[in-house]
């Protein structure tokens, strides 16, 4: 279970070097983070260690991730993002 040091702490990692990540990021963090279920918000914390260039590709939905983990998590992010 993460307490709320650990999303603040996941609030600083979500402060990429794109403002296009930010955008996404933080407000998935702050508005849904809370609800998901605790396997899901460990495959959050996995997203945010990858590379920027990695996760700007599947979030503009140029590529997906290959690891099935990765894949949830990025689908649960666009799920709120209109297409």
């Amino acid at each position: 279970m993460f307490s709320e040091v650990d999303i603040r702490r996941l609030g600083w990692h979500c402060r990429r070097g794109m403002l296009e990540l930010d955008v996404v990021l933080i407000p998935f963090l702050e508005q849904r983070f809370r609800s998901l279920e605790e396997a899901d918000q460990q495959r959050f914390e996995k997203l945010i260690a990858c590379e920027d260039q990695d996760i700007f590709s599947w979030i503009m939905r140029n590529a997906e991730p290959e690891d099935p983990d990765l894949k949830r998590i990025v689908g649960l992010i666009l799920d709120g993002i209109p297409a």
